[in-house]
């Protein structure tokens, strides 16, 4: 795990069957204390003799490769686990992890070079976004990506949007007439 800068391990069979899950948590546990008074060769001898079947969990939850990604993270949250083995047919054919979902969020909200404004908008009113991405194009902004997250209150929503190929002033300018307010604006 250390050398490969991993947390988990699926565990499985000689077929590709997956019969457990190994943390870096998990291990940690089973570490010996510091304050041990074994010696370091009693300490090699017992951890010689342990095997992954005693660390390992074997009620694992996972999930398939056409799970949604917002499902994923959904599973992940409500369990508070750090990652999901991803199976075809019983077998694993990958994980995914917080650090997967924490680049797709990076990807939404962060690089390359673009603008992000982020308008709080009215919840209610049919087709603001529609408006928003529209005025945005008229000025001849290319969408990279949009996000929507839930207000501070439940009748608006934040609108998140990274823009290239307009300048912020112009950006802000057309934005600002459709929405309640402009939170942020910046380059990122």
């Amino acid at each position: 795990m250390r050398e490969c800068h991993v947390r988990r391990l699926p565990v499985v069979d000689k077929s590709g069957g997956l019969v457990g899950i190994v943390t870096e948590k998990d291990l940690l546990y089973v570490s010996p204390s510091p304050a041990t008074s074994l010696s370091i060769h009693e300490l090699h001898y017992l951890l010689a003799r342990l095997s992954v079947a005693e660390v390992m969990k074997t009620e694992v939850i996972t999930i398939t490769e056409d799970t949604l990604v917002e499902e994923a993270a959904r599973i992940m949250c409500d369990h508070k686990i750090g990652g999901l083995p991803v199976t075809r047919d019983g077998r694993v054919v990958g994980i995914i992890t917080e650090t997967d979902l924490f680049k797709l969020f990076l990807e939404l909200l962060g690089t390359p070079p673009t603008w992000r404004p982020t308008d709080d908008a009215p919840a209610e009113r049919k087709g603001t976004l529609a408006k928003v991405t529209a005025a945005i194009a008229q000025q001849g902004g290319d969408i990279i990506a949009l996000g929507t997250f839930l207000g501070e209150d439940p009748t608006n929503f934040l609108a998140v949007i990274r823009v290239a190929d307009v300048s912020k002033e112009t950006m802000v300018a057309a934005l600002q007439p459709l929405t309640i307010k402009m939170v942020d604006a910046r380059e990122v």
